[in-house]
């Protein structure tokens, strides 16, 4: 997991090959030795989610095993999610809350505060105890929405974020990409989403990151109005 927040236009004819890579990548999971080609999103192209997922969620991540079974061992992360509409009307996260709310659940009192770039919505600062400040900026990205057996749709996100860590020493940087498959599970939203760090080439990298692989569970129940803070 990572410290990180958690477009779609509409079907048109290259929604089904977008979909199709997203889901030939998922299948090639853990395999992954580089990250995926992904597009670069330009300073102000956010994710843009289905409309299902508006509002305030109690977000539950369970750590699994490569055939999907929970890790009994690893207790499940819980935090909080916010989708809203920005000013053009489209379905974000609200990304200084979400990366708040998975931070404090990772990191406790060691997260100072988040801040989102003004200029660039795909990347935020984490300022952490002991004078560390973790830069998070998305540079690959692809997403589609695609029918599934219940008559719904599921969606589905590929990303790839560039993390550098700015504290004593010379920074540490790594790439994480992270492919997650949203579905409407009732009332909930249930997510499948698995995850690879990379080293970064020719440069200093962190070495705890570099090669991981890890899969996760998702479960997002909706709040009543007011509750997620």
């Amino acid at each position: 997991m990572l410290l990180q927040l958690l477009i779609v236009t509409g079907a048109n004819a290259a929604e089904p090959a977008k979909a199709s890579l997203l889901e030939q990548r998922a299948l090639e999971w853990p395999e992954w030795s580089l990250p995926a080609p992904l597009p670069r999103p330009k300073a102000r192209q956010d994710l843009i989610y289905p409309d299902w997922f508006a509002g305030d969620w109690e977000v539950q991540s369970d750590t699994v095993n490569r055939d999907g079974s929970i890790i009994e061992s690893e207790p499940p992360l819980l935090h909080r999610a916010r989708f809203q509409r920005n000013r053009a009307g489209q379905l974000v996260g609200d990304r200084p809350f979400n990366a708040t709310a998975i931070g404090k659940a990772l990191l406790g009192d060691k997260l100072l505060s988040v801040e989102q770039d003004p200029e660039r919505v795909n990347r935020q600062l984490a300022r952490l105890s002991g004078d560390v400040l973790l830069e998070t900026s998305v540079i690959g990205r692809r997403e589609a929405v695609v029918p599934t057996d219940n008559g719904r749709e599921a969606f589905l996100s590929d990303e790839l974020v560039l993390q550098i860590v700015h504290g004593p020493g010379a920074p540490r940087l790594s790439r994480i990409e992270t492919l997650t498959r949203y579905e409407q599970c009732d009332a909930k939203i249930c997510a499948d989403q698995r995850q690879v760090s990379y080293g970064a080439p020719g440069l200093q990298t962190d070495q705890t990151l570099a090669g991981r692989s890890s899969r996760f569970r998702l479960v997002l129940t909706r709040l009543p109005q007011g509750r997620a803070d």
